[in-house]
């Protein structure tokens, strides 16, 4: 309990809660300065934005390319038949079917981290919302993984697309954005990557501070600040 103890002392060390916010420079030197667990900790982008995610066009829900990936290995399920079928394998597809991958999955056999569908799939994805939604795996065509490029989705999700989209009332966004592992550089360019992108999808109907605050956070750590 004592090493614990310690641990979590120097993780929170130095970081004060109502301090203004940082640069993102700053904030990725900080927290990796802060390491404490025994195991590579995720690292993760918080953002309270101005929206209402309960009024249809302020919903938001997405995928955007981290230049440098999230440093975990994703398995990625694809709904699709013929031809789709063999390119999606021929991509690097970890699991791929139609009604047959929809009874496994009915059985609750779930063996990807994301995934998509080819639109004449969706009769048989459909009745699966009810598994795959609360798992945030359900294919959707805002999140461009209902395609009929099912290759070039497998491809970038392999490479280091993410998700995201609004989860609560209060306009929360949050994305994994790398690992402590990962060099400085990398993080900084993945964290600007997502906030660039977020901020080219804001809802016309948004008004006034769209961002009103970003926080940057490993596993183990509290969340920094860091300037919008």
């Amino acid at each position: 309990m004592a090493k614990s103890g310690k641990r979590l002392k120097k993780a929170y060390g130095g970081i004060d809660p109502d301090a203004p916010p940082i640069k993102v420079e700053e904030a990725v030197k900080l927290v990796k300065e802060r390491a404490t667990a025994k195991f590579d900790e995720t690292v993760e982008v918080a953002m309270n934005l101005n929206i209402d995610p309960r009024k249809q066009d302020q919903n938001l829900r997405g995928t955007v390319m981290l230049p440098h990936g999230t440093g975990k290995s994703i398995r990625v399920g694809v709904f699709a038949r013929g031809d789709k079928a063999k390119e999606a394998e021929a991509a690097g597809a970890d699991v791929v079917g139609a009604e047959d991958l929809a009874e496994k999955i009915q059985a609750g056999q779930i063996d990807f981290d994301r995934a998509v569908a080819t639109p004449d799939m969706m009769g048989v994805v459909g009745p699966l919302g009810k598994v795959l939604g609360p798992r945030g795996l359900m294919p959707s065509p805002r999140a461009g993984t209902v395609t009929q490029d099912v290759a070039t989705a497998v491809r970038e999700y392999k490479a280091g697309k993410v998700e995201f989209r609004s989860k609560d009332k209060g306009g929360g966004v949050h994305c994994v954005v790398g690992k402590l592992s990962f060099t400085e550089t990398q993080l900084v360019e993945n964290i600007e990557a997502m906030i660039k992108y977020i901020h080219t999808i804001k809802p016309p109907s948004s008004k006034g501070i769209y961002m009103k605050s970003i926080s940057l956070s490993a596993t183990m750590m509290p969340g920094i600040y860091i300037v919008a």
